[in-house]
Parts: C-alpha cells; sequence; structure tokens
C-alpha cells in the first residue's frame, strides 16, 4: 500500500511540473524569436524581412493609429526608419511565457526622440498581438531624479 501511495505521490508532482517544464521551454523559444526579430528589425533596420519571418499576417494591432495586419506594421516602421538618422536603441528585452516585452530609446534623426514600451504576444512562433506606449523624451525639461526615461 505505502509503494501505491509513494507511486501515485510521484505521479502527481510529476504532472503538477509537467507544465512549467513546458511554460520554461515557450519562454525560450519565445525569448530566441524576439532577440531575432529586435535585431533584424530594431538594429539592422530589416522591418520586412522581420516582419515576414516574426509576425504572423493577421498581427492584431492595439495602437490606435495603425490597421490591424503584418502589412499595416510593415509600413508604418519602415515610414518611421526613412531618414538615415533614425533608429532604436534597445534597452531591454524580456519574455516570459507567451509574452515579451521590447523596451528603447526611439529616435526619428529630426531631433525628437521617445522612451518605448512595446508589449507583444506570441503564438506557435509568431507575433501575433502588439501594444505600444511611447514617452516624449524633452531634452530641454528638468530631470527630478539622475535617471529619466531609462
Amino acid at each position: 500500500m505505502r509503494y501505491q501511495n509513494k507511486l501515485a505521490a510521484a505521479l502527481a508532482a510529476a504532472a503538477l511540473c509537467a507544465p512549467q517544464a513546458h511554460a520554461a521551454d515557450a519562454t525560450d523559444a519565445n525569448r530566441a524569436l524576439m532577440r531575432a526579430f529586435v535585431d533584424t528589425a530594431y538594429v539592422q533596420k530589416q522591418v520586412r524581412k522581420a516582419y515576414e519571418a516574426y509576425v504572423a499576417p493577421d498581427l492584431v494591432q492595439h495602437n490606435p493609429n495603425i490597421a490591424d495586419g503584418r502589412e499595416a506594421a510593415i509600413a508604418e516602421i519602415e515610414g518611421l526608419l526613412k531618414h538615415p538618422a533614425a533608429r532604436f536603441d534597445v534597452k531591454h528585452v524580456v519574455v516570459d511565457g507567451d509574452m515579451a516585452t521590447v523596451h528603447f530609446r526611439g529616435s526619428l534623426g529630426n531631433g525628437m526622440s521617445a522612451a518605448v514600451v512595446e508589449l507583444f504576444r506570441l503564438r506557435d512562433g509568431r507575433i501575433v498581438e502588439h501594444w505600444d506606449a511611447f514617452q516624449v523624451i524633452d531634452p530641454n525639461a528638468q530631470a527630478r531624479n539622475p535617471h529619466p526615461y531609462f
């Protein structure tokens, strides 16, 4: 009888651990995907290549100024990067399960920049949903702390 109880306890423990292992595997896979996406789109500025490789065609967009779909996102970002001095300085990429966050300084090459946080949801190896928030950086503002924005 004790053997059966120990076996049942071991099986129950294994069942409880399995989803966590799966979640860790998903986080690792999604972290690799996001690092590749960020490098291709933000660092190399190969927006179309990044979006075609890592973003679902039917991307759900929560930015009210951009239509749903991968092509609308490509057009928007390629438009932002038209100026040769435009760039994204990525500070953090955080991935947990099917959610990813990218925190960066975006500069459009016209003297304007912003602290940006983008949130992505991933499914089946693709980015399927996107949110973002911007904080315009005013170079003339007096910060109340020594570490504004980043």
